[in-house]
């Protein structure tokens, strides 16, 4: 073996530099959107846990912004949900990351996939497995997006209109399914669909209380594991007909609020999905557990989300009540990045109306501190989002019995 001399290497390395640097600059003037899409894959993905390469590589190519709104564009690489029209959203890209690592894409596979939605999750599965059936219940927004699909060449996606409670029969037995809308229970027929030692990942439970279950089929049975807490659109059809439990808008609720109930003892907080940096604590305001919130990066996600029905013609105002503690706060890196509480209010589509923020919790407190506000609930409300906590400030912020109150 030959080894070159200090300044050939040097030189060698400079040129590998140049040509990587040049690569990186023909890909951004081919796509505008390459820089945020690898930011998108190192600070929202990776960076929460997501180690598949394959997945990290997919998740890296696919161009999300051809997959949301033209107006939403800008948006396009933040990880969050977003709205693509006929009551319908597009799922955050951790989401989308996460439920494709949890079901272990081989390059054989079949995947059938209930809800095609936007499309962009069959494309990240695309270039990940040999095969893509993907049944969509909303006619239009299927059209839409087999037409882009076809567009932008994804040849191994089939899509087809229909109901996915009924699965796709004719393409049966599947070696993965993923669902990406909520039932309440594992619709049969997908367990008949569902190849012997095959995966299925669902978001099963209630509208705005879920959980993601992994089904791995041993035997002819479901073995199943309980993950992580999620929020997905309620999958309609059938299920909806034979939906048991309904949320009861003119009584909405904040489902626990006090901590208390960790079904995993994994000290994630039950009810409370898209959890950054928080955990179950011991030191509480009041019972056994409030949640801890802790972060050193300015602009570092730093909270918790949940949903509920709320109808703003029945409910015009309402009381929002929590205890606190905090230390060392520091301001994020923007103006809207403190601590606080924030409702997140949603029209009968789905599309945002109105937020109402309280805070900002700037100064510390050293001991539990009860408080309360009266909100005004938009009239046109029908759903909203709760987000609790240090929003991309820094320090450390406790917080116990958070309860939402309707003023009749």
């Amino acid at each position: 073996m030959q080894f070159l001399n200090r300044p050939t290497r040097m030189a060698c390395v400079l040129a590998l530099l140049c040509t990587l640097a040049q690569g990186v600059v023909i890909a951004q003037r081919r796509d505008p959107y390459y820089a945020a899409r690898q930011t998108m894959v190192t600070d929202f993905i990776a960076a929460e846990g997501v180690t598949n390469e394959r997945v990290l590589a997919s998740m890296a190519e696919v161009p999300r912004h051809l997959f949301v709104r033209p107006n939403l564009r800008s948006m396009a690489y933040a990880d969050s949900a977003l709205d693509i029209g006929f009551k319908q959203t597009i799922s955050p890209p951790f989401i989308v990351a996460y439920m494709t690592e949890v079901l272990d894409p081989k390059p054989t596979d079949k995947v059938l996939e209930i809800g095609t939605g936007s499309g962009y999750q069959a494309a990240v599965l695309s270039g990940l497995v040999q095969d893509v059936y993907s049944i969509e219940i909303v006619e239009p927004l299927g059209q839409r997006t087999k037409k882009l699909l076809e567009r932008l060449k994804y040849k191994n996606v089939h899509t087809r209109i229909g109901d996915g409670y009924q699965g796709w029969p004719e393409f049966a037995p599947f070696d993965k399914i993923i669902v990406t809308c909520s039932p309440e229970n594992v619709p049969p027929k997908l367990i008949q669909q569902l190849k012997e030692g095959g995966k299925m990942i669902v978001p099963l439970g209630e509208r705005y209380q879920q959980v993601f279950h992994l089904f791995e089929k041993i035997e002819g049975k479901l073995v199943q594991t309980k993950l992580l807490p999620t929020l997905f659109v309620p999958m309609t059809g059938q299920m909806e007909e034979l939906r048991k439990i309904q949320p009861d808008p003119a009584n909405p609720e904040i489902v626990n609020g006090s901590f208390e109930d960790d079904e995993n003892e994994d000290g994630l907080a039950d009810g409370w999905h898209y959890l950054r940096r928080g955990e179950i604590s011991d030191d509480a305001a009041a019972g056994t557990a409030s949640i801890r919130f802790e972060n050193a990066e300015r602009g570092r996600n730093a909270h918790m989300l949940q949903g509920m029905a709320i109808d703003g013609t029945q409910v015009r105002q309402a009381r929002v009540s929590w205890a606190m503690k905090s230390e060392n706060i520091g301001a994020g890196r923007n103006s809207n990045e403190y601590p606080g509480i924030v409702f997140y209010f949603y029209d009968g589509r789905r599309i945002p109306i109105d937020r109402v923020v309280i805070g900002p919790w700037l100064a510390d407190q050293e001991n539990w501190t009860r408080s309360g506000v009266l909100i005004n609930i938009p009239r046109g409300a029908k759903e909203a989002i709760v987000q609790a906590g240090l929003n991309g400030a820094t320090g450390t912020l406790y917080l116990d019995e958070l309860k939402i109150t309707p003023v009749k």
